[in-house]
């Protein structure tokens, strides 16, 4: 199924031109009303004559939150601010928010992506679709909804928190489609299972679940207990907001990102140059529908690789891989690299520990140590004493043997490690306190 199948499905070639002229178009904007993208293509020695062909956006500067912030709030707008019909930020912790700005034609996009984005994850208009991201400054919430009421589905605009009425609505309501971040479902599974409530009782059949990174190893875990087909969606408020890319029900291997409003570009993170097809590094994304705030290879920081092989779902856009974490979000302990989604992968694959967890780094003299406190199952943790500290060096064990890095183990009881219903905060690193 798709939802705009002429464009879904455009030949490459196709693509690639209309790509160009859209990109085409958006630098002639940006140069002529955006001071910062003047003075920075000046600054490049280039201007947007200088791009005749795609492979010609590689000539043009980056663009990153920091220059976000330092436009703060409307200097990066294209258009005059009576044309904005709707401003977000995001929840960035440090520095000033970033400020997006969306014209009506920005918010048509965005909800016809989200849309295309229920309909290959599987969704249809028959569906009630839970909408448990959050409402306000956050992107999440309206972008899902809004996609929602354009897919035609019914939608709950529940919003985060309250979870034992969440719980309630979706067995009162019947709702088929659940969205939110996937650490909440699993914490609506955790709080079900409280409630005496089985989800396999429930009409849930699809979740789609973004905003932070997540694991091969906790889509089973979310599927197993919640009785639902996993999807993994992309965004970031700086480009849109949710729907940016998203995995296929077909294929749920790798997420459709939709090329006739966004150029991806997958670049070494620390020389800034392009890799090749397959190759993994930082995404770099140009958009080139959006009238409020354009952005030209705005750095995501987010690290993917890209496919360009046909999909057995009939889309033409390229896949990019679930993301495996931050290039600043990377944790550089005693010489490895490692992301939180990594440890995650291991941890779960272990009985008697659930999949919350916390990563605590801190600096002994001049060695780094790394501390994981993982919560027990209940039926594990009245256990004997010998039979948890068999159970934490095989935590310890096995994130050695998988990722190298050596760490300690301390595990906690259930429901100890703080919850969220956004983004869970998975790292406490001490060494930036110093």
């Amino acid at each position: 199924m798709f939802f705009n199948e002429e464009f879904e499905t455009l030949p490459r070639p196709a693509l690639e031109a209309l790509q160009l002229k859209r990109l085409q178009s958006t630098l002639d904007r940006v140069y002529a009303n955006v001071p910062f993208y003047k003075a920075s293509f000046a600054a490049a020695g280039v201007d947007p004559s200088a791009v005749k062909c795609l492979e010609d956006l590689q000539k043009l500067p980056f663009t990153t939150k920091q220059n976000m912030r330092d436009s703060y709030p409307y200097g990066l707008f294209a258009v005059p601010l009576e044309e904005i019909v709707r401003i977000h930020a995001s929840s960035g912790t440090t520095g000033k928010p970033t400020v997006v700005g969306y014209t009506q034609q920005d918010i048509n996009t965005w909800s016809e992506l989200m849309a295309r984005s229920f309909v290959a994850a599987g969704a249809h208009k028959g569906d009630i679709i839970h909408n448990a991201y959050g409402y306000g400054l956050f992107t999440g919430g309206l972008g899902a909804h809004y996609g929602a009421e354009r897919l035609g589905a019914s939608v709950i605009p529940i919003s985060g928190g309250n979870t034992k009425r969440q719980i309630m609505i979706m067995q009162d309501f019947g709702s088929s489609v659940l969205t939110c971040t996937p650490s909440y479902s699993l914490f609506m599974a955790e709080e079900a299972q409280a409630e005496g409530v089985d989800f396999k009782n429930l009409k849930l059949r699809v979740g789609i679940f973004g905003a932070e990174p997540w694991s091969e190893a906790m889509r089973r875990e979310i599927e197993e207990k919640l009785n639902l087909s996993a999807l993994d969606i992309y965004g970031l408020s700086e480009i849109m907001g949710p729907g940016v890319a998203i995995e296929c029900i077909e294929a749920k291997h790798g997420l459709h990102i939709w090329e006739d409003h966004f150029i991806p570009e997958i670049i070494n993170p620390e020389t800034g140059e392009c890799l090749p097809e397959g190759e993994l590094g930082e995404l770099v994304i140009t958009t080139i529908t959006k009238q409020g705030i354009p952005l030209i290879r705005y750095r995501t920081r987010d690290i993917t690789s890209i496919s360009y092989e046909p999909c057995i779902c009939g889309r033409t856009h390229a896949r990019i891989t679930r993301m495996s974490g931050r290039s600043d979000d990377m944790l550089i302990i005693r010489g490895v690299n490692v992301f939180p989604t990594q440890i995650e992968a291991v941890l779960v694959g272990i009985e008697g520990i659930e999949p919350h967890y916390m990563l605590i780094v801190d600096r002994q003299g001049t060695l780094d140590t790394l501390t994981v406190q993982v919560e027990v199952s209940e039926h594990l943790f009245s256990d004997e004493i010998k039979v948890l500290q068999a159970l934490s060096r095989r935590v310890e064990k096995e994130i050695k043997d998988m990722l190298g890095v050596t760490c300690t183990a301390k595990l906690v009881e259930p429901k100890t490690i703080q919850r969220s219903d956004g983004k869970a905060q998975r790292v406490i690193d001490n060494r930036k306190l110093v």
